[in-house]
């Protein structure tokens, strides 16, 4: 399936769980009948939640481009899904198939635009502990480091990795997998690499608790950008939505965030960032 004459459009980090943020999701809609969303992740932490946000935004939008983050593998204890970790995750596959929405683990789409065709490529790769607290040298230092500060990811409590022994043991087996199947495909066609996490570490530099980057990416990705024809990096996660460019490539922070945060910044990109076409202002 490739597109119409429609927009390629972006968004992540809905967080419809937060009671403000369910209405911010209601008013997503298309530009046109074309237009194709990706949703870079952390859509909910309850599965019913995550079922009802893209259950809406695939009625709305001609084609659904999903891919995990953090919060959709959490475990929270109120949630009646009580899967944990992998099989968490290939339920939310599940989940997604039934709805038509692509992910991670179907074939890559084509979306045919103005400036030629390029492939989205949705992945979903974790995050391993290497973009350490600054002044620690192994990821024991590192999250002592960040306990030792009070900053400390809700992934350490809620996210399993099961039946991995740890979180970048499952990172590594996701980056490897990734990298084979993207090594496989044409390296003439431009890619719209679609990721929760970023995929170098330069983005979180400006975080005001720089403890935190250590649950955010691996630098397994990071010529990930160059290795491959990537066109635009879309991402979320840092919840600091905005366009900057490494090594001559466009990336698309694309999170809506936690209430208190929009509140204060409001949305001066829109609620949906426009991918494809280029758009003027990048």
């Amino acid at each position: 399936m490739t597109s119409g004459q429609g927009r390629l459009l972006a968004v992540s980090d809905l967080h419809v769980g937060m009671a403000a943020n369910k209405p911010v999701t209601e008013s997503l809609r298309p530009h046109t009948d074309d237009d194709w969303l990706i949703v870079a992740g952390d859509v909910a932490e309850h599965f019913e939640e995550v079922a009802w946000a893209l259950r809406l935004l695939a009625e709305r939008f001609a084609r659904v481009i999903w891919t995990p983050g953090n919060h959709e593998l959490w475990t929270p204890r109120g949630d009646p899904v009580q899967l944990r970790g992998a099989e968490r995750y290939a339920q939310l596959v599940e989940l997604c198939r039934s709805l038509g929405v692509l992910t991670p683990e179907d074939p890559y789409q084509r979306w045919a635009g103005p400036d030629g065709e390029v492939l989205i490529a949705p992945v979903f790769q974790l995050y391993d502990y290497t973009f350490r607290a600054p002044g620690t040298h192994t990821k024991e230092e590192s999250l002592a480091r960040a306990r030792a500060s009070g900053i400390v990811c809700t992934d350490e409590y809620l996210l399993h990795p099961d039946p991995y022994p740890a979180v970048d043991d499952w990172c590594r087996e996701r980056v490897a997998a990734t990298e084979k199947r993207l090594a496989a495909l044409d390296p003439d066609t431009p890619l719209v690499l679609v990721s929760h996490w970023p995929l170098l570490r330069e983005p979180t530099d400006v975080m005001w608790y720089p403890q935190f980057a250590q649950w955010c990416g691996t630098e397994l990705t990071a010529d990930w950008h160059t290795r491959y024809n990537v066109a635009v990096a879309v991402y979320g996660h840092l919840h600091i939505p905005r366009t900057t460019h490494h090594d001559g490539v466009r990336f698309e922070e694309v999170s809506i965030g936690y209430p208190r945060e929009w509140r204060r910044r409001g949305h001066p990109r829109g609620l949906l960032r426009q991918i494809l076409p280029t758009p003027h202002e990048s």
